[in-house]
C-alpha cells in the first residue's frame, strides 16, 4: 500500500512529455496558503486527488496531473493524455476548468492557455471549411467577407427581416446574420424566416451576380438544432449559426457531425463568453474558448475587433494567430470581427487583423442616413479602399455612400 498527498502533485523538476496537455493558470492563493500548496491543489483537484490522503494498492492507474512550473502568480500543469476521454470536450472541461474554479485554496484562478498534444487533438474533427469558406462558398480570397444583423435584432417581422437582408445583399454584403437571441419566436418563426430570407437571397444573387448566404441561428435543444440544420440544408443554405457557449460543447460536437453530412459551415456566436473570460483574474480566457471552438469544429468565430468596437476583449490579434496556426493538420478558423463597427474603422481593423476574416456590422450599416443599402455599400467601399490601397478619405471622394458614413461616424470608435 502507498499514500497519495497533495505534495505528490507538485514536481518542479518534471518535464512534460509530448503527449501531456499543458495548461497555464494564474492563481492567487487563499490567505495563509503558500503558492506551492495552492499549485499542488490545482493539479490534484483537476486530476485524481482529493482532500484526504489516500492509501491505494497496485491496481491504481496513475492519472495524476503535475504542477511543474511556478513563476510569480503563474503556474503550469501537465496532464497525462490518458486522463481524457477521446473526443469528449465536456469531460476535458470538467477536468481542467471544473471544480478548481471553486476551490477555497485559491481566491482566484484563471485558465489562460493550453498546449494541445496530438494525442488529444486527433480525437476532434476541427473545422470542415475554416477560412476556406471565403473561396469555397463565395469565390473570393482577396478581401474579408461581410455580414450584417438586421436591426433591431429582435422584434422585426419575418417579411421585414428578409427585406433588410435583401437590401444588405444588393448593397454588397455577402451574409445576412441572425443575432444571438433570435431563434424561433412567434414574431419571426424559424421556418418562415429561412424560407423568405433565402427567397430574397436568390433574388439578390440574380441581380448582383455574386454569391450570397445566410447565418441562420439554429440554437436550441440539441435534437431541435439537428432538425433545424436539416431544414437549412434542404432549402439550399450553406450555413448555420450556433451560440456555442450557451448551447454547450457536447451539443456543438453533435451539430458539427451533422453539418459534415449536410455540407454546412458553422458560424459560432460567442454569447455568454464574457461570463467566463471578462474578469481578468478568474475563469478562463477567450483564447481558451477559441481553442476548444476550433477543436470542436466551428468554421467562423467572433474574436473581437482589436479594440475598435463597443465590446471588451483581450488579445484579438493573438487569438486570431492561434486559430490560423498549425495544429496537427486541423483546418483554421475564420475570425469574425463584430460589435460597434462602421465603415470608418475598417482600415484600422484590417491593418491590425488582415483581410482573412469576416467583418460584421449592424448599426454601422442600418444607421446610415440613407438606409441599409447605402450602409452596405459604404462598408463594401471601405473594404475596397483598403484592398485597392487608396486612403479611405480619398476613396470617399468618388463614393458618396462612404462619404456620408464618414461624415456621420468619422473614424472613431463608438462608446
Amino acid at each position: 500500500m502507498s499514500g497519495i498527498t497533495y505534495e505528490d502533485f507538485l514536481d518542479l523538476s518534471y518535464t512534460p512529455t509530448e503527449t501531456d496537455l499543458v495548461c497555464t493558470f494564474r492563481i492567487a492563493p487563499a490567505e495563509g496558503m503558500s503558492m506551492e500548496a495552492a499549485a499542488s491543489r490545482v493539479a490534484s483537484e483537476s486530476s485524481n486527488g482529493t482532500w484526504a490522503p489516500l492509501h491505494i494498492d497496485d491496481t491504481f492507474t496513475d492519472m495524476g496531473a503535475t504542477t511543474f512550473s511556478i513563476d510569480g502568480d503563474t503556474i503550469r500543469v501537465a496532464y497525462p493524455a490518458g486522463l481524457f476521454e477521446a473526443g469528449n470536450m465536456p469531460q476535458v472541461l470538467s477536468c481542467i476548468a471544473g471544480n478548481i474554479m471553486g476551490m477555497k485554496a485559491v481566491d482566484t484562478i484563471r485558465l489562460e492557455d493550453c498546449e494541445w498534444p496530438e494525442a488529444i487533438v486527433e480525437g476532434y474533427p476541427g473545422p470542415q471549411f475554416g477560412s476556406g469558406v471565403r473561396q469555397e462558398i463565395f469565390g473570393v480570397d482577396d478581401r474579408p467577407i461581410l455580414a450584417t444583423v438586421p436591426k433591431p435584432k429582435v422584434g422585426l417581422s419575418t417579411e421585414r427581416h428578409a427585406e433588410i437582408g435583401y437590401e444588405a445583399w444588393v448593397g454588397g454584403l455577402d451574409l445576412l446574420k441572425d443575432d444571438e437571441n433570435l431563434t424561433d419566436q412567434s414574431f419571426n418563426p424559424y421556418s418562415d424566416r429561412l424560407t423568405e430570407s433565402l427567397a430574397m437571397r436568390d433574388k439578390a444573387e440574380d441581380e448582383t451576380g455574386e454569391k450570397k448566404s445566410y447565418l441562420i441561428n439554429i440554437t436550441a435543444e440539441t435534437n431541435e438544432m439537428l432538425e433545424r440544420a436539416d431544414e437549412a440544408a434542404s432549402q439550399g443554405n450553406e450555413y448555420v449559426m450556433v451560440d456555442v457557449v450557451t448551447a454547450g460543447w457536447g451539443a456543438v460536437q453533435t451539430v458539427r457531425e451533422r453539418c459534415e453530412d449536410l455540407g454546412l459551415a458553422i458560424h459560432a456566436h460567442r454569447a455568454m463568453h464574457a461570463a467566463f473570460d471578462r474578469v481578468p483574474d478568474h475563469g478562463v480566457s477567450m483564447r481558451f474558448i477559441a481553442q476548444i471552438s476550433r477543436l470542436c469544429g466551428v468554421d467562423q468565430l467572433h474574436t473581437g475587433t482589436v479594440g475598435l468596437g463597443k465590446l471588451a476583449n483581450e488579445d484579438t490579434v493573438g487569438i486570431n494567430e492561434w486559430m490560423r496556426s498549425d495544429l496537427y493538420g486541423l483546418k483554421d478558423v475564420l475570425p469574425t470581427a463584430s460589435g460597434g463597427l462602421h465603415p470608418g474603422l475598417v482600415p484600422q481593423l484590417m491593418d491590425a487583423a488582415g483581410g482573412n476574416l469576416c467583418i460584421q456590422a449592424g448599426g454601422g450599416i442600418h444607421g446610415h442616413p440613407d438606409g441599409t443599402r447605402a450602409g452596405a455599400m459604404a462598408l463594401r467601399q471601405s473594404v475596397d479602399s483598403v484592398t485597392e490601397g487608396v486612403p479611405i478619405g480619398e476613396y470617399a471622394e468618388d463614393h458618396p455612400e462612404l462619404a456620408t458614413a464618414l461624415e456621420k461616424w468619422g473614424t472613431e470608435t463608438p462608446r
